[in-house]
């Protein structure tokens, strides 16, 4: 175990690498990222990552099974640091102007994390509608962080589905399904002439309705 608690990384052999085993999967985990950006998914090759990362392919497979292995390790690599996007949710003020600058933090939050990891994402997204578990369960763990938290402020905020007329997890989970579209359509609204500021500010407005409330007429 290392000293946060987590299983060391090992090599396709077992073996755990040294410090310039780990600068070398990393550099190799770096390359096929920039790669994402250019290359669909399906296209890239074992000797693109190498040839970009200057190593060879025998090196690859000292680390990675193959393709879908790496890319397998980039969406871990992307999803815990998408996990840390409940730091936006969990304790921060949801009442009054505090509240909509909260919801301000976790829209604009949300949206630079898609921006900075758009390529990744998209993969991670193609393969769990292709029906990959591996894939689709790293993203119900990013989600899901998110969900639980915002579903405690809900909560706390708004009482349980007998007080405020909803789940407080099925809002929470509406919410949350709401940012990936919108952060992942950029560029249809843009197409459509909406503008993205206008787009941004929806989403906060909606964030904040979503937290606090308030309650719909009796139907």
């Amino acid at each position: 175990m290392t000293s946060d608690g987590a299983a060391p990384l090992r090599a396709v052999d077992g073996r755990v690498p040294g410090r310039r085993g780990l600068a070398t999967r990393h550099r190799l985990l770096e390359c096929t990222i920039d790669l994402l950006a250019t290359t669909p998914y399906r296209d890239l090759k074992v000797t693109d990552i190498t040839r970009a990362a200057g190593t060879s392919p025998a090196t690859f497979y000292q680390y990675f099974v193959d393709i879908e292995g790496i890319l397998l390790a980039v969406a871990e690599q992307t999803v815990e640091e998408g996990r840390q996007l409940a730091g936006l949710i969990a304790g921060r003020p949801w009442k009054g102007a505090a509240g909509v600058s909260s919801a301000e933090g976790l829209v604009d939050g949300f949206l630079e994390f898609w921006r900075d990891h758009r390529s990744t994402l998209r993969v991670v997204d193609l393969l769990s509608t292709e029906g990959d578990k591996r894939f689709r369960h790293q993203r119900v763990l990013m989600l899901n962080a998110m969900t639980k938290a915002l579903a405690a402020e809900i909560t706390e905020l708004q009482g349980g589905a007998k007080d405020s007329g909803v789940d407080p997890m099925a809002m929470a989970g509406a919410l949350v399904g709401m940012l990936v579209n919108l952060a992942g359509h950029r560029a249809g609204f843009e197409a459509w002439d909406i503008r993205f500021d206008d787009v941004r500010e929806s989403m906060v407005r909606l964030v904040y309705w979503g937290v606090t409330g308030p309650k719909l007429p009796r139907r």
